[in-house]
């Protein structure tokens, strides 16, 4: 498993520099930059405006910038913000934990009810719940995540059992623990029903047709046969259901990373997706190009942990792709 988990790591160092590489080239080629900016203000001076480019390396060819940028950036130095006048690094720091609790919950959400939905809807197939289910599944497959965040914010300042938009209401810093934790849960609520209402969506069919595949295989007909107990023949359902499910997790987490990033502008959750939204606005080229190596890094990281569960379900996999 060591020897699988190495191989997994060296094959995700030419997606992390051709992401960052192509990224690094794409913003380089887009017109103007943050100093252009302040070369509009009348009171900052020319001279201190060449100062900075030279002083950021600005002013040398793109390949060389990116090359002394990933230089840094392999030790976690992701340079200094123009706008936030800050360490990239610390910015970050400050909103990826706010960022992994939502996609961590909704992952993790989506997940149990994606298992749970799939299964059911695939031992009653054809029946109203396997039905009702589908109605849900194709709904919402095609519905888009913000229109939803949208109709909930809605509702929420209609009724007030809510709160829009935020983190934390006021007075947060003088709550006991136990009314902070009720205070984090509410807001929570709309952005990670939304993104577990989407994404479990998308994966309840991969479940759903997965069961109906396997309970009329042969194997399956045999066992009933034999008369094994109905939770043996979960047990052995279940295991072979979440091969193909497995795989979809790590594609899975790259939507979620994405949707929680529109979510959170949306919802003003103070996250990464917030982050880089200010970062691209104002042409913030070293807060833009950390929060992206820091996102595929947590792409990368989320496939090898699907990739992980897959070779512990399936040992056969693990022994294929290291032969």
């Amino acid at each position: 498993m060591i020897r699988f988990i190495f191989v997994r790591l060296i094959q995700a160092v030419p997606t992390l520099l051709g992401v960052t590489f192509l990224s690094f080239i794409i913003i380089k080629m887009a017109p103007g930059d943050y100093l252009d900016q302040l070369r509009l203000n009348p009171q900052i001076s020319p001279e201190t405006i060449e100062l900075l480019k030279k002083q950021y390396g600005l002013d040398k060819p793109a390949i060389v910038q990116y090359i002394k940028w990933l230089k840094s950036a392999l030790v976690f130095d992701l340079g200094y913000s123009f706008q936030y006048h800050a360490p990239v690094t610390e910015l970050i720091k400050e909103r990826i934990g706010n960022t992994l609790l939502l996609t961590l919950t909704s992952g993790v959400l989506s997940w149990i009810f994606a298992i749970l939905l799939g299964f059911l809807a695939g031992f009653k197939e054809d029946t109203w719940i396997d039905r009702l289910i589908k109605v849900y599944a194709y709904t919402f497959m095609s519905f888009p995540s913000f229109f939803l965040a949208f109709i909930l914010l809605l509702i929420a300042s209609k009724t007030g059992i809510l709160p829009v938009g935020g983190m934390h209401s006021v007075g947060f810093e003088h709550m006991n623990l136990f009314e902070k934790v009720i205070d984090l849960s509410k807001h929570m609520l709309i952005p990670v029903f939304t993104l577990t209402f989407v994404s479990t969506a998308s994966m309840v069919r991969l479940v759903r047709s997965s069961v109906i595949e396997v309970l009329h295989s042969p194997i399956v007909i045999f066992l009933r046969a034999k008369g094994v107990s109905h939770w043996v023949m979960i047990k052995h359902i279940f295991k072979n259901v979440m091969n193909p499910f497995t795989t979809l997790i790590g594609y899975e987490i790259a939507g979620l990373l994405s949707g929680a990033a529109l979510i959170e502008i949306i919802v003003g959750w103070p996250g990464l997706g917030l982050l880089m939204l200010d970062a691209v606005l104002s042409q913030d080229l070293f807060l833009v190009m950390g929060g992206l190596y820091i996102g595929t890094i947590m792409l990368l990281l989320g496939n090898l942990v699907a990739d992980i569960l897959l070779a512990l379900i399936d040992p056969r996999i693990r022994e294929r792709e290291l032969s």
